[in-house]
């Protein structure tokens, strides 16, 4: 068990620092958040930072909340290789999707939840993706590298769902795929699971991410209450005065 521990130290450098802003930090501290929302209960879910050649990567089976800087592993983004890797814990299953994101979209950061919003979405869909439009908050996502800047209030965000599997490193190929179908997504979404969201830095993928939830919760709610998200702007009728006889 000491050579363990001495072997598991060996790079600790890599995960220690003062700076609340380091990935190894950064990642504790989101994923704290993200439980609060309900984003990584049951120690589901997961967030990736790139920095410069390293990836950093939260472990699997370790509930969220608790994380440590000295559980994080890290890879060497040119080789693809661990150059950290904690003996008593297990890598994330969902590295490959990460490595998805910063391969196919140079993506900074990239997070992955499991929130009941994004799983009601696609179960309320039978369509290979979930739209919405009209709504002030999609201002908040990127059109992506294609067209560049940010959706308007009137245009309609559509977000690819992909089939889950019974295996999450499986889903990467068709994960891969919806994002060459949308070059201009920053999320897709997995049936009965949950969403992969990434963006150009760790701070502008919690945006998105927190908007998006945003937008799926206010999805659901609207199909319950019988209105299309994704519906035009019904007029509104001329106000008329109830005391004009």
């Amino acid at each position: 068990m000491a050579i363990e521990r001495e072997v598991e130290d060996q790079c600790l450098d890599l995960v220690t620092s003062d700076d609340p802003h380091h990935p190894a930090n950064l990642i504790c501290e989101l994923c704290r958040n993200f439980y609060t929302h309900g984003w990584v209960t049951g120690t589901g879910g997961g967030i990736s930072i790139k920095h410069e050649d390293h990836i950093y990567l939260a472990p699997s089976g370790v509930q969220k909340e608790r994380l440590h800087p000295h559980n994080m592993f890290v890879m060497h983004y040119p080789t693809q290789t661990y150059i950290r890797r904690p003996l008593s814990l297990k890598p994330s299953a969902c590295t490959p999707l990460f490595l998805a994101a910063f391969t196919k979209r140079g993506a900074g950061a990239c997070i992955h939840t499991h929130s009941q919003a994004a799983v009601l979405c696609t179960l309320l869909t039978k369509k290979s993706y979930f739209q919405i439009a009209n709504i002030e908050q999609i201002k908040a996502i990127p059109w992506g590298r294609e067209k560049g800047g940010y959706m308007g209030y009137f245009d309609t965000l559509t977000i690819p769902i992909i089939e889950n599997t019974a295996h999450e490193e499986d889903l990467k190929e068709s994960l891969e795929k919806a994002m060459d179908k949308y070059p201009n997504t920053c999320a897709v979404l997995v049936r009965r699971h949950g969403v992969y969201v990434w963006g150009d830095t760790v701070w502008k993928a919690k945006t998105q991410c927190e908007s998006l939830d945003y937008l799926f919760q206010l999805a659901v709610e609207m199909i319950r209450l019988g209105l299309d998200p994704a519906g035009e702007i019904i007029p509104v009728e001329d106000d008329v005065n109830p005391l004009v006889m």
